[in-house]
């Protein structure tokens, strides 16, 4: 009886732990207005599938001029401790740019950003819970998928790293000339003053909770002075082995 007990415990013990996942990947094309081709990305980030859902640990992300095989940026990420707040480390040589965010102690986050023109920049920065770091927003969609899908808006703190301060935001549905996917869904600031500042971060999503479109912003430099303003448009290479979605 105690060795059976003892396979029952350790069977369910097993069948309770993260199992790791198939790589996700993708890759992204970034197109300017005219149409021409900026720049691609390659996406990978390793996971585990827990309760029959993707949870996504480390992220790699490498930028490539056209035709060229050798990154001209690259960013990893680790969502180890969050899932909307990861650890991020981003480099642009060719500018001379590095950002790096780490988070010292709960509620507080740090930012090291040595800039192309500005010199070294520092920032500490506290924040509530539910801010959105970087890439993060990404899972924040997954997060609250049926809501979202349903026509709730969900509101958020997005932070921008190189003012060393969050600004609040809504994600929400959306229609738009620019997107065309299964699902299409926006990112805007609540503030009417950001809101004259920045435009409404506009994507695509398919059926099974991947990103299919990306339309604003990036954060690759055009120049000394400004980053590109893209279309991104993803095809996917490998999914995980469970769902990305809850």
């Amino acid at each position: 009886m105690r060795n059976t007990t003892g396979i029952i415990s350790a069977a369910l013990l097993v069948a309770s732990m993260p199992l790791l996942a198939k790589d996700y990947s993708f890759t992204g094309k970034a197109t300017g207005p005219d149409g021409n081709l900026l720049y691609q990305e390659q996406h990978t980030i390793n996971g585990t599938c827990q309760n029959g859902s993707f949870r996504p640990q480390q992220h790699r992300v490498d930028y490539l001029n056209p035709g060229e095989s050798e990154p001209f940026a690259w960013k990893d990420l680790d969502y180890n401790t969050s899932v909307i707040r990861p650890r991020v480390h981003f480099v642009q040589p060719g500018f001379d740019e590095t950002l790096t965010i780490r988070y010292p102690q709960p509620g507080t986050l740090t930012v090291k950003w040595d800039t192309p023109s500005e010199g070294s920049k520092r920032f500490e920065v506290d924040y509530p819970d539910g801010t959105v770091v970087d890439s993060g927003f990404d899972n924040l969609v997954r997060k609250h998928w049926p809501s979202v899908l349903a026509g709730e808006s969900i509101k958020f703190r997005f932070l921008a790293p190189t003012r060393g301060e969050h600004y609040g935001f809504v994600l929400e549905k959306a229609e738009s000339d620019k997107v065309k996917a299964d699902h299409v869904l926006q990112i805007r600031p609540t503030s009417m003053v950001v809101g004259f500042l920045i435009d409404p971060i506009v994507l695509g999503y398919n059926n099974r909770g991947a990103l299919t479109d990306y339309y604003g912003l990036t954060n690759i430099r055009k120049n000394q002075d400004s980053n590109y303003n893209a279309h991104i448009r993803y095809t996917i290479n490998t999914y995980p082995d469970c769902e990305l979605t809850p």
